[in-house]
């Protein structure tokens, strides 16, 4: 069982769907009457934009990450759980993590008790069309992407910028958050445009990555990107590789710091610390003068 985002999944969502909307709540239709996921690429007619399935896609992407990390966070001594609030580090009731793994089931978390973040920004890759087959429904795969007008998941801006100003919100919320990983999981590439920026994100400690969970997001054997220079995007290939990818990051006791200070400053802080005897102690003396400064 491919345990990876596929096509099956996104027919399962539509299937699962149709149980709760109408096909013109999930689907475009188009000037000659067919329901297709996006408006292809070619097609020129007035056109619509389509909201009523974000939330049903957002929900079912939530739940299906629950269900990708559910192992793996046993692995780790904790629970895949879905909401999660943490007033202290900025996760509202109307901003929640959508997926974390915690050392409880609780939505209500405390940050000791949070082990690692995912942010979900996954929607419809491929493009559908909708097709009735007497009482029942068929969905026919009209191709990637790259065929349709839609920009899904990481390939959106706004869904960039979104995680992007999450994460930042739970960094500078409190201290409490600093020593807990955050994760972007898509299901398609990142844009150009993003390369260096999420590349900078993973390098400054921001935000621990950019993982898309489609291992063959484009059709015919094309290949998509796997990976930015520097890492800071990565396409997740198979599934032992998010296993071993996020058992990694849950293992290493990792900081989160961030200052501005000039270099005389910085320099005695450096001085200071370095008087410490081991390594982690001067690193921890590092951390605390680090963020007593002014």
């Amino acid at each position: 069982m491919n345990r990876l985002w596929c096509k099956d999944c996104e027919k399962d969502f539509f299937f699962s769907a149709l149980k709760l909307a109408t096909p013109e709540q999930l689907f475009y239709v188009t000037n000659d009457q067919k329901y297709c996921a996006y408006w292809p690429k070619k097609y020129g007619d007035i056109k619509s934009t389509l909201q009523s399935r974000n939330s049903l896609i957002g929900n079912y992407t939530e739940k299906w990450g629950v269900e990708l990390f559910r192992e793996i966070a046993e692995k780790l001594g904790g629970f895949s759980v879905q909401g999660v609030i943490c007033e202290e580090i900025g996760l509202s009731r109307q901003s929640a993590a959508d997926v974390a793994i915690c050392k409880t089931k609780d939505v209500i978390q405390k940050p000791e008790n949070i082990l690692m973040i995912f942010e979900i920004k996954m929607s419809i890759a491929w493009n559908w069309e909708l097709k009735k087959n007497g009482k029942d429904f068929d969905l026919v795969c009209l191709g990637d992407y790259n065929t349709h007008q839609g920009n899904p998941s990481l390939l959106r801006s706004d869904s960039m910028l979104k995680a992007i100003g999450k994460s930042i919100n739970i960094r500078v919320s409190s201290f409490a958050a600093s020593r807990i990983p955050i994760v972007i999981i898509g299901n398609t590439p990142v844009t150009s445009s993003y390369h260096s920026k999420v590349d900078h994100l993973k390098q400054s400690g921001i935000i621990q990555g950019f993982w898309s969970v489609n291992p063959e997001p484009l059709d015919n054997g094309r290949e998509s990107l796997e990976s930015t220079k520097l890492g800071g995007f990565i396409r997740i290939n198979t599934y032992d590789e998010l296993v071993k990818r996020t058992l990694e990051l849950g293992a290493d006791d990792r900081e989160f710091f961030s200052s501005m200070q000039n270099k005389q400053r910085l320099g005695e802080i450096i001085k200071i610390a370095n008087q410490e005897e081991t390594e982690e102690a001067k690193a921890q003396k590092f951390l605390e003068l680090i963020r007593e400064a002014k």
